[in-house]
């Protein structure tokens, strides 16, 4: 047992590489995974993108992409760690302006976007967090 009460194994899961690469992967995954899906149904995303009164689609369609495969990849690779929270970070933020800005709107939809929006902001503080901990990971080398 560490001294703060930590069991060893998971005190050695937190400290090693392989712990901070899966905690890497599941804080992304969703930004990754939305970045290829994007590009693979990339006629789909467009419409999507459209949808939401937002032109040139194709073009903003290709920014999403390069934002969330880039964001996520930086992450992923613990290389300019700090940014791509950042990346991932400014997304959030303009996803909520754009796809759910639930002070413009009435109930029922309000609730769900309001709760989207929240989810948002608690990723954000999860990226902050990330980056934090790569930060005082790299002091430690």
């Amino acid at each position: 047992m560490e001294r703060n009460g930590m069991p060893r194994v998971i005190a050695a899961f937190l400290d090693s590489g392989i712990g901070w690469f899966l905690a890497r992967l599941v804080l992304t995954f969703v930004f990754w995974s939305a970045g290829l899906a994007h590009l693979i149904g990339f006629q789909h995303s467009v419409a999507e993108l459209k949808t939401l009164g937002l032109e040139p689609a194709g073009f903003l369609n290709v920014v999403l992409i390069a934002t969330l495969l880039i964001g996520s990849l930086l992450i992923l690779l613990d290389r300019w760690l700090w940014l791509g929270c950042g990346i991932l970070s400014g997304f959030l933020v303009v996803a909520i302006v754009l796809a759910h800005p639930f002070w413009t709107m009435e109930e029922p939809a309000r609730t769900p976007h309001f709760r989207v929006a929240m989810e948002h902001i608690s990723l954000i503080g999860g990226f902050m967090v990330c980056a934090v901990a790569g930060r005082l990971r790299d002091l430690r080398r």
